[in-house]
This record gives structure tokens, C-alpha cells and sequence, in this order.
């Protein structure tokens, strides 16, 4: 352990000096303690930072609990943990055969799904070295009930629960997240079982010829037919009729019922009871684990067509438009034999998509829906009147155009968030509650690309609450190109110019990424209250730019986009999952799905497995530098962060040229704050709690191999400080208690890491190129006038 603190030779440290300052005791409506808070050593006199041996900074060992917007320790210190998906892996079976593919559906195994229980304490190590301990674990449906309804693979359920108590002896915590893209693999994505699409009628052996899914990219997992497309999948028909008749079965589809246990019942009973006693299975199995912090009900949930006012269009803006984009009214015709023309998009500037031409499909006259199944060859809608087939016009007609928004009988609109999503959340969260305890955190997510649900009813709000919104950047993930510009596609979706959502250069992608990140931050305040926000995927894409880093080994602009999305993170004090760490992952296959390909750790790029003993000897050994094989962009990735925090963190800041943070927290107050009718920001957080600290002592996470041969120059004062790098934590103990009072911590490596030097054609294709661009687009629309 080295210790150090500030002299007056530190005192012409680069960053703008904070004076200690006392804020006001305004702050947001009070929010009660759970608990007594534990009695920590830093409040006894003579207390030395970081005497407590078996603590450092990324370690979590005690349960953590709600106090408005913040998760709180026993201690209650403010906590802000970051760490990983795993992994994408867990979307395939590992015995996927795509000769085979989609028959077999009930023989496939989830086991070893992320990894094999013997490489577990490697990849944990790996992840505790480099401070990445807060992991949401990707569990599916179809990993579980795979055989049949009912039939649960008890085998995986002991793998997982095997690997989730594993990670006790390392420092992770993780919240189990149901996982599920466009309803199933056999909808083009992942989730369900095979035998829910068959509960509703559909032939899988159907699915493509009739354009009712995309499976090109399960089919082959790590092929990338087009990439960027499998999105469109949840307006085909395979998928939002799936949702539809999850969510609103009952009002949407009232006649269609399936016998079970010798029942007969509605199909939105039906799969919301499997689906609910399938995550059952799951929290008794490992709710009662330590390191289990929580649950996520549903990875990035969809509506179907539930709220869709036509039957002739989908929203351009929420709704990718690619390839082939039948309409509902087209998907219907389609899927039930007939022949229909579609538009088909292809890509464009500066609008992602644009109309082609239009394309005949389902030439051969399959038909998606079994004769043996529950609408014995039918359109499950067509028996439901909201269209027909016209034999004259030799084209499908909508008889109930606005069927999917207004209530078939009441004629009331219909609201997916408060008619479905809110009410099922409560009751999944009780059951949580029931099988896994009441403490256990509940992770709950709105519709993807939408900033934030509407207001949530408070008694629909669940204890324990968590919002875990996902944030890409979209037109990056949709082009696999990084460069010089950046957009924001919060700005194109709302009708903005598009040169006014362009952002230029390093500065530029850093703050287009921060204002995007904040937007879904505040929003998510002025919806839902003070509670936690988590991004619970956020991610780079590896083969940006045609896969350029993989030939040359330059990983520059995959780094530079990494960067600024944690920057953004950062500056929104927000705690996130990156996605996704995917042992199996390689340059050619990706991910193994559906062409992606993020995993900036890898297997495949690891010259030789690291030395074990040892390694999980709580906190010690985090220097295996082995640890780091096969991992990219680490130098942007394994970064300082404040972790443990003795007050309310108000901001920070890492520049990754030179190593140098700086970190500010406030004291909370604990006189009753008068409720004040400002929105809530990042920028002012609530100051309010109703019970003290009983701690002084903060923890942040300092990665060793950015201290390692440098010295670490620390500005702070009254406060004392102690760097382990063993641990990689510094430990501060502040000396000031007055509420509202505010610390600053400014630290600085001597010598700094090696400053990012662009070269001249880089300077000339980020400034030059993007003001010409600009300049000739206002001609062009000056001559267009």
C-alpha cells in the first residue's frame, strides 16, 4: 500500500481549483430511508484511509437499496457501479445447427451459455481487474422451457445458479435479465420458445416464404446478410402478432384459445402465465444468492401492433424501414398465401432509408398459418374481421382499419404502458418479491429508441425500483461507419434539420453523445420520479468502417467512439453495462448473431491463458497483467470511476490523453427540504437524506495499470487520501461535515499518458470537409427554393 497527500508543491495543479462551498438545502421531494444505516470505522478519530483491509472500490459485497435516485450501500454511500452484458452468446443454444434450423426446436441446450464453468474465475478475474464488476446476466426464455410448456431444463437452471454464486468470490454482484429481441430466434431474434409460435398457429417452416420473419441472421448467426436489419423484424407479422397477443390477447384476439392441462384458455392467459412461471423457476433458483442484486423483466419489450392507427403504415421514426417493409395490412395478405407487392428501402443520406422500388412477394403462395393449429389454416386476424382478401381487386382490403388502437368493444384508445406494461410489471415484481425476498432490486426498461415511458403511476411503481433504458448510437450501428461526424438521432426523430444534428470532431461526438445520454437521464427523472437510473446496454460496434481494424490492427475510431460514449455516461453520473463481453467472439463471426459484433474481449485474440492461482483470493492479484490478452480498446475501457462515494456525487470527468479526473460530492442535508417545481436535472441532483451517514470514507476505483511507473498527483483538501494499487482503489476521507458541503478531488499522472495526435489529413477531413459540406447543402437548398 503507498500512501500519499497533497503538499503545497501541488498546489499549481492544471484543473480550475473548486472552492469547498456550502449548497442550499432545497433539493427534490424527501424519499425515507429503508434502513438504519451500518456504523462504518472512517466516523472514529484517528481513522487511516483504506485501514479496511478487505474493502476496495469495485468490490460488492453487501446488498444495495434505493434512496431516490441513487443506490446506497449498508453504509449508505452513494454507489455507482459499472460492469458488462454476458454475453451475447447466451441468444444461441450451443448446439444451433443451421442444416436444421428451424426444426429440432425442443432438443437444444443453453448449457455453458455464456462459458464453461471451469473458465468462469478467469473471465471474473478479468472483469474484477479491470473494475467491471456489475454484470447483467442474459438468461432466455427458450434456455429454460425449450421442451414444452412446462418442462424446465433443470440442468441449465443449476449451471446458472452455479455460475451466479461463483462470482461472490471475486466482487460481482449481477441482475438477472429475461432476454429477448423481436419475441424469438424463430422470429429473427432471441427469447421465446419455438412452441409459443405454434401455440398461435404459425407453420415455422413458413415463416420466410411468406415475409412473416427474417431468419437469415439466426439461421447463420454470424453472418452479416444486411446489416442492421434484423430490427424490422418486430413489425412482421410473426413478431407483433406474438406481442399482440401476449400483452392484449383478450382485447385483440378474444377467439383464439389453446387447451392446457386440459383447460381451454385465452392465448394472452396462456403465454403471460408460462412466461411468468418460467422467471419463477428462475428466482427460486437463484434469488437467494448474494449476488443476485435483482431481476430485469424483459430485455427491450415491444407493443406489437397494439396503438398502431393504421393498418397502412408504420411510424418512420420509431420503426426501422429496410429491405422489405410490409405494411400490417400486406403482412396479413402475405402470410396467408397471397401475393402481394411491398416497397422495399434501401440506405440513403441523410435520412437512414428511402423507397426503391417495389418488390412481389410470396410468388409460390405459402401460407404461415398450419391448418393443425389453433386458427386450423386461417389469419388469425382475417378471423377476427380486421381484413379480407377482395377477389376483384385481387388485393387485401382493411375492414377495421383502426382495430389495434381503439378497444373492439369499448372503442377506447388503447395505452400499451398503462393497459399492459404497467399492471404486468406489478404483478411480476411481487412475485419476485414472493420467491427471491423483498430486497432484491427490480430492473425494469420502456420501449426501445423512445426516450423515456410516460408518467408512472406510483402504485404501479414497484419497491426497489430501477429504470435501465439502452443507449446506442443509432446511426453508427445502422451504417458500421465511425468517422469525423457524429449525428443525433434524437434531433433527426424529432424533425430536426438534419445539419443541425451534426456534431464534429472528438469535441463534438463527446458532447453529441452526453446530450443524448442526459436527455434519456432527465426524462426518466420527469417521468418516473427520483429513482436509479442504469444503462443497462450501451455499446460499440468492432467491425466499424468494413471491419478496417481487423486487417490493420488500428482500432483508433472504435476507441474514439468508446470514449465519448463513457464520457457521456460519466458526465450524467450514471452506472451502465457495456455491451457485451462474449468470450466466444471473433473477427469473422462476431457475436454469433445475427451478424453483430461488439465484443471488445476475446478468445480469439488471446495468446495464452493466465496464470489462476490465487486469483480469487478476495481483491488481491488484480495485477495479472495476462488478464488483459484478448481484450481491445482496454486503454479507453479500464478507467477511474468514483465507486463507493460518502455524500452526493455532483460531477466528473476523465480525459483519457493524459489519465487526469476530477470528481466533486457534496454532503447530503438533513433537514426537510421545501419541494421545489423545477424539472429534475444531472446538473442538481437532490441533497436530501432523511437518515446521516455513518460513513466518511469514499472508494475510487484507480486501475493499476494507469498508476503503475507514474506519479499520482492529488489535490483535495481538508481530505486525506490512500492509493493501493494492489486494490486499485484510492480511499479518501473527508474531514468536512457540514451538509451541503462540497469536496473536490482533482488527480493528475506525471508523466501523463501519451497525448492522441492527429495527423494533418485527419484535421483537414474533420473541419474542412464537414464546413464545405454544410456550405454546399445551404446553396443546394437556396437553389431549391
Amino acid at each position: 500500500m503507498s500512501a500519499q497527500s497533497s503538499t503545497p508543491s501541488e498546489e499549481s495543479f492544471d484543473f480550475i481549483p473548486v472552492p469547498i462551498q456550502v449548497l442550499p438545502r432545497t433539493a427534490s421531494i424527501p424519499v425515507e430511508p429503508v434502513e438504519q444505516y451500518q456504523t462504518h470505522a472512517s466516523i472514529t478519530p484517528g481513522y487511516i484511509p483504506g485501514s479496511s483491509a478487505s474493502s476496495y472500490a469495485h468490490n460488492w459485497t453487501t446488498p444495495l437499496s434505493v434512496r431516490g435516485r441513487h443506490l446506497v450501500d449498508s453504509f449508505g454511500r452513494v454507489c455507482l457501479p459499472r460492469g458488462v452484458d454476458i454475453s451475447g452468446s447466451s441468444k444461441i443454444p450451443n448446439n444451433h445447427d443451421p442444416s436444421t434450423f428451424p426444426l429440432s426446436h425442443r432438443e437444444v441446450s443453453f448449457l455453458n451459455r455464456p462459458f464453461p464453468l471451469e473458465d468462469a474465475p478467469e473471465h471474473f478475474a478479468r472483469l474484477r481487474r479491470w473494475g467491471l464488476t456489475f454484470v447483467r446476466m442474459l438468461v432466455t426464455w427458450e434456455a429454460i422451457e425449450h421442451a414444452g410448456p412446462g418442462q424446465y431444463d433443470q440442468n441449465f437452471l443449476e449451471y446458472l445458479y452455479q455460475l451466479l454464486r461463483m462470482m461472490s468470490n471475486f466482487g460481482i454482484f449481477a441482475y438477472v435479465s429475461m432476454h429477448q429481441d423481436v419475441w424469438s430466434r424463430y422470429s429473427g431474434g432471441s427469447g421465446a420458445p419455438a412452441w409459443t409460435l405454434e401455440a398461435v398457429g404459425f407453420d415455422l417452416t413458413q415463416l420466410e416464404a411468406t415475409g412473416a420473419a427474417y431468419l437469415g441472421g439466426v439461421m447463420d448467426p454470424g453472418r452479416d446478410v444486411d446489416r442492421g436489419r434484423w430490427p424490422t423484424g418486430y413489425q412482421k407479422l410473426a413478431s407483433s402478432t406474438m406481442w399482440t397477443c401476449f400483452w392484449a390477447g383478450d382485447i385483440f384476439a378474444p377467439k383464439l384459445e389453446v387447451i392446457h392441462g386440459g383447460e381451454r384458455i385465452g392465448i394472452q392467459a396462456f403465454l403471460q402465465s408460462r412466461f411468468l412461471q418460467a422467471f419463477d423457476e428462475v428466482a427460486k433458483k437463484v434469488g437467494n444468492l448474494e449476488s443476485v442484486i435483482g431481476f430485469e423483466l424483459m430485455n427491450e419489450p415491444h407493443r406489437g401492433y397494439i396503438g398502431l392507427e393504421s393498418l397502412h403504415t408504420f411510424d418512420y421514426y420509431t420503426e426501422l424501414h429496410l429491405h422489405d417493409c410490409p405494411t400490417a395490412l400486406q403482412s396479413f395478405a402475405l402470410g396467408a398465401g397471397h401475393s402481394v407487392e411491398v416497397v422495399h428501402y434501401v440506405r440513403s443520406w441523410p435520412f437512414p432509408t428511402r423507397p426503391w422500388r417495389r418488390a412481389r412477394r410470396n410468388e409460390e403462395n405459402a401460407n404461415v398459418w398450419r391448418t393443425s393449429g389453433p386458427t386450423q389454416g386461417r389469419c388469425l386476424w382475417e378471423m377476427h374481421a380486421v381484413w379480407d382478401w377482395d377477389e376483384r381487386k385481387d388485393a387485401p382490403v382493411a375492414l377495421r382499419e383502426n382495430y389495434f388502437w381503439r378497444h373492439p368493444v369499448t372503442h377506447q384508445p388503447v395505452n400499451w404502458y398503462k393497459d399492459s406494461w404497467y399492471p404486468f410489471v406489478t404483478h411480476w415484481a411481487s412475485r419476485i418479491a414472493l420467491f427471491a425476498g423483498p430486497r432484491k432490486l427490480i430492473f425494469v426498461e420502456g420501449i426501445p429508441n423512445e426516450l423515456s415511458p410516460p408518467p408512472w403511476p406510483p402504485h404501479h411503481r414497484p419497491k426497489n425500483f430501477v429504470f435501465a433504458p439502452h443507449w446506442y448510437d443509432l446511426q453508427t450501428l445502422f451504417t458500421k461507419t465511425f468517422g469525423n461526424l457524429s449525428y443525433n438521432v434524437q434531433k433527426l426523430s424529432s424533425g430536426t434539420f438534419p445539419l443541425f444534428a451534426i456534431y464534429w470532431g472528438v469535441r463534438g461526438v463527446r458532447n453529441n453523445y452526453s446530450l443524448q445520454i442526459r436527455n434519456i437521464a432527465e426524462s426518466g427523472y420527469r417521468a418516473l420520479g427520483e429513482v436509479p437510473i442504469i444503462v443497462g446496454e450501451c455499446g460499440v460496434p468492432m467491425d466499424l468502417n468494413g471491419g478496417a481494424a481487423f486487417r490493420s490492427g488500428d482500432f483508433r475510431w472504435q476507441r474514439q467512439m468508446m470514449d465519448a460514449m463513457l464520457c457521456g455516461l460519466e458526465r450524467n453520473l450514471l452506472s451502465f453495462n457495456l455491451w457485451n463481453y462474449n468470450p466466444d467472439n471473433t473477427d469473422e463471426k462476431g457475436d454469433h448473431w445475427n451478424g453483430e459484433n461488439f465484443s471488445w474481449f476475446s478468445n480469439s485474440r488471446a495468446r495464452s491463458r493466465p496464470f489462476l492461482d490465487g486469483l480469487i483470493d478476495h481483491g488481491r492479484h488484480q495485477n495479472e497483467d495476462s488478464l488483459d490478452e484478448g481484450g481491445r480498446l482496454l486503454d479507453v475501457i479500464v478507467r477511474p470511476y468514483p465507486a463507493k462515494v460518502a455524500g452526493i456525487p455532483l460531477s466528473f470527468e476523465y480525459d483519457s490523453r493524459t489519465g487526469a479526473f476530477a470528481f466533486s460530492y457534496a454532503n447530503p442535508t438533513h433537514s426537510m427540504p421545501q419541494a421545489v417545481r423545477t424539472a429534475p436535472t444531472v446538473k442538481n441532483p437532490p441533497l436530501y437524506a432523511a437518515t446521516p451517514l455513518s460513513c466518511k470514507e469514499s472508494e475510487i476505483f484507480v486501475p493499476s495499470a494507469l498508476a503503475r511507473g507514474r506519479r499520482m498527483i492529488v489535490k483535495l483538501h481538508p481530505s486525506e487520501y490512500v492509493y493501493d494499487e494492489e486494490r486499485q482503489t484510492m480511499f479518501i476521507l473527508h474531514r468536512n461535515d457540514t451538509p451541503g458541503a462540497v469536496h473536490t478531488v482533482q488527480v493528475k499522472f506525471e508523466p501523463p499518458l501519451a497525448p492522441v495526435r492527429v495527423p494533418f489529413f485527419s484535421l483537414f477531413f474533420m473541419y474542412f470537409i464537414p464546413m464545405l459540406t454544410v456550405l454546399l447543402a445551404m446553396v443546394g437548398h437556396q437553389l431549391l427554393q
